[in-house]
């Protein structure tokens, strides 16, 4: 296997996982929305932390709510960790395929080149 293609496959396997991190970010954000739902519907005036709502008596759907809304939030902020650092591990793989691909890619503009130049000189 060459570089070409394990960057190819890495740089895959990265955009792959930054897809991933994309869709735990939008379950954080469903779950956190959930979490909010409940603790407003149990009460008509609940407490404030922040923006998250939460009721002081002891009730069971109380602390459902409230690791609802707490996970949401952790899945919020790991979603975006997480898609940061495959977004920028993917872009030091393409940059280093770009590299890999470069010195063919000029070799392939020089013959071109001569070749036009070949054909054009006899008509100038």
């Amino acid at each position: 296997m060459s570089f070409r293609d394990y960057s190819h496959e890495i740089a895959e396997e990265s955009r792959h996982n930054e897809t991933l991190a994309y869709l735990m970010f939008l379950a954080g954000a469903v779950v956190f929305i959930g979490g909010i739902l409940e603790n407003l519907s149990l009460s008509g005036e609940p407490a404030w932390f922040l923006i998250i709502p939460y009721r002081t008596e002891p009730f069971a759907g109380a602390l459902l709510g409230l690791t609802l809304t707490v996970g949401g939030v952790f899945l919020i902020i790991l979603g975006i960790a997480a898609g940061l650092h495959y977004s920028r591990d993917r872009s030091w793989y393409m940059q280093e395929l770009r590299k890999a691909n470069s010195p063919n890619e000029e070799i392939k503009d020089n013959r071109i080149g001569k070749a036009t130049r070949k054909k054009t000189k006899g008509r100038i």
